[in-house]
C-alpha cells in the first residue's frame, strides 16, 4: 500500500504543499488561498488525507532552497503523474525542455509536444499542472511575449522569470 505524505516549504510568495506518494511528488501546491485550501484539494484528488512527513520533502526542499537562492536550474525530483495523463502530460513534459532563463510560447510547446495547433490545450495544462515551479510552467508565454495570468498570480510568474533571467545574465556575464 501506498504512503502519502505532505510537507510545508516556506515559499518567497506563499506556503507551498509539497504532496508525495511513497517518494515521489505527486503534487506542488502554491498555497495562494491558504493551506487548508491545498490540503482539502489534494485530499480530494488522492481520496485520502495525507500525513503530515517532511522526510520524504526534504531533498525537495533542499533542491527549493537551491533553485530559490539561483543556485539550481532544474529539478531532479522523482515525479508521480497519475493527476495528470494525455495530451495535458505530454504538454507539462515538454516544457521541461525549455532551457532556463528562457521562454518559448504555447504554440512552440504545442509543437514540442507533438501537436501543433494545440496551444490553448497547453494553456489548460500548464494552468492545471500539479506540479508548478518543478515543471516550469512559467516559462511558456503567449504568442506575443506576454506572460498571461499564471493562475491567477502573475507576480508569480514575474517572480520566477526575474530570479532565472537575473541567474542567467549572471553566468553568461564575461568575467
Amino acid at each position: 500500500m501506498s504512503t502519502v505524505t505532505s510537507a510545508v516549504y516556506d515559499g518567497p510568495f506563499a506556503p507551498i504543499l509539497l504532496t508525495f506518494v511513497d517518494d515521489a511528488l505527486v503534487r506542488l501546491d502554491v498555497a495562494h488561498d491558504g493551506l487548508e485550501v491545498a490540503r482539502a484539494a489534494i485530499a480530494h484528488r488522492l481520496g485520502v488525507v495525507p500525513d503530515a512527513d517532511p522526510e520524504p520533502a526534504r531533498e525537495a526542499m533542499t533542491q527549493l532552497d537551491d533553485y530559490f537562492a539561483g543556485r539550481r536550474r532544474s529539478f531532479e525530483i522523482p515525479l508521480d503523474w497519475r493527476l495528470i495523463d494525455g495530451f495535458a502530460r505530454a504538454a507539462l513534459q515538454a516544457t521541461r525542455r525549455i532551457p532556463y532563463g528562457e521562454v518559448a510560447s504555447y504554440g512552440e510547446v504545442a509543437i514540442m509536444a507533438g501537436s501543433p495547433g494545440a496551444a490553448r490545450a497547453v494553456g489548460t495544462a500548464c494552468a492545471h499542472t500539479p506540479f508548478s515551479i518543478v515543471v516550469p510552467v512559467h516559462r511558456v508565454v503567449r504568442a506575443d511575449g506576454s506572460i498571461g495570468e499564471y493562475g491567477g498570480h502573475p507576480e508569480v510568474k514575474h517572480f520566477l522569470l526575474d530570479l532565472e533571467n537575473g541567474v542567467a545574465d549572471r553566468l553568461r556575464a564575461p568575467a
